[in-house]
């Protein structure tokens, strides 16, 4: 049997071609022998299914996880404690790694790393994938000649980033479902329900209550101007999403989220852990103050944040305290992380006291989404419970009316 295959060579070369094999797995074993690292083997001559082509899009044009460089960084981190040479290691890495995006930069730092690169420059050159956070702390790393340390605390400081992340997604995803369904049952009621309804209603020649008239405006609305309809719809989702991809849209957007009620005390507590773990890393790893104070601003996300952090930066070196320049941004930073920093600074430890405010915040943003979560969903039912309600009492008010009468 035949099987065409694109595989890289020791070098990260690409090779592609043709070879006999009794199936799949000696023709992977053939490959390995020839000292090829196959990217893709498949049977030639045998078309791919749509379900396989589509999922062959998914896995190219799909983006990298933040849990796949973290699973990437521990087991470097192993191998390079093991004495395995770095490019030997990062080879061996990209062999087993599913994510072809992911596989193909992992063979390119190999061999940029076998050529003689210093791991971190390597690195840097996907910063969509590796971060400024991400290739400080291995240039660190290579400089103090800890570099399994560093990167096993890269692969815990990502996992933790990860699992914040998954939190804030969580608290917001349930109200934005729920919200969504709200609008799609609103309008299929208006186009599809109503009008139905409308010609029965008025052929009875009854006074139609207040809520009946309304409703039969509306739906009349949305049936005659349903582009219009779609077109605002479409509008507002565009604006959410690409408005605050701008400066100005993510300036605007970043201030105003720290303001809403509930939800801004947890964006606060969520920053200021993300800033906190980011910090603390970096300064545990030996990266002089100001400069991990650069790199923090800009893994906060958060423009509010990112410019008190700047404006800590240029203090910092004009001689100034941490704790003292964030004393002065109350609205923002928590009195307790002001007095924690400064009892980090006092004792030496700055990096184990910003530990301690992250297990805080952490603990207080688990609260948060636990019981967020818990309020939300029957706010929301009951919404939606109110909404159904008032479009059927609608409807039903001048159908009793009518069978009243009758009756009489």
């Amino acid at each position: 049997m035949k099987y065409s295959y694109q595989a890289k060579d020791s070098k990260g070369g690409a090779q592609k071609g043709v070879i006999e094999a009794a199936n799949k797995d000696v023709a992977l074993e053939i490959l390995s022998k020839n000292n090829l690292f196959p990217l893709e083997v498949k049977e030639f001559g045998v078309k791919e299914t749509g379900e396989a082509a589509m999922s062959k899009k998914i896995t190219i044009f799909g983006g990298v996880s933040m849990k796949d460089v973290a699973m990437f960084s521990r087991q470097l981190a192993i191998m390079i404690d093991s004495n395995v040479p770095p490019a030997e290691a990062i080879e061996a890495l990209g062999d087993q790694t599913k994510n072809a995006t992911f596989k193909e930069k992992i063979y390119k730092i190999s061999k940029d790393v076998r050529e003689g690169v210093q791991l971190s420059k390597a690195l840097g050159q996907y910063p969509n994938i590796f971060s400024v956070f991400y290739v400080n702390m291995v240039k660190s790393g290579e400089v103090s000649g800890n570099l399994p340390k560093i990167l096993e605390k890269i692969a815990d400081h990502l996992e933790s980033e990860y699992e914040i992340q998954s939190k804030m997604m969580g608290a917001m995803m349930y109200p934005t479902v729920i919200l969504i369904i709200f609008v799609l049952i609103f309008i299929v009621i208006m186009i599809f329900v109503i009008p139905g309804l409308v010609e029965v209603l008025k052929g009875t020649g009854q006074e139609l209550p207040f809520a009946t008239k309304l409703i039969i405006t509306l739906s009349d609305f949305f049936v005659t101007y349903w582009y219009l309809v779609l077109g605002v719809l479409m509008a507002i989702v565009g604006f959410f999403i690409y408005f605050p991809k701008t400066v100005v849209g993510k300036d605007i957007f970043d201030r105003i989220a720290l303001k809403i009620p509930v939800f801004g005390p947890f964006l606060k507590n969520l920053f200021q852990a993300r800033f906190a773990e980011n910090f603390s890393t970096l300064i545990s790893a030996g990266i002089p103050i100001n400069e991990a104070l650069e790199v923090v601003a800009d893994l906060v996300s958060n423009n509010v944040y990112r410019d008190a952090i700047l404006l800590a930066k240029e203090k910092v070196i004009k001689g100034e305290t941490v704790s003292h320049v964030f004393a002065q941004q109350s609205g923002i930073i928590s009195p307790l992380f002001v007095q924690m920093v400064a009892v980090g600074e006092q004792t030496g430890k700055l990096d184990s006291s910003l530990m301690n405010v992250v297990r805080f915040y952490k603990r207080e943003t688990s609260i948060f989404v636990d019981s967020i979560s818990s309020i939300i969903e029957p706010v929301l039912i009951i919404g939606l419970a109110l909404m159904v309600g008032f479009l059927v009492a609608a409807v039903l008010l001048p159908i009793y009316k009518i069978s009243t009468t009758l009756q009489q």
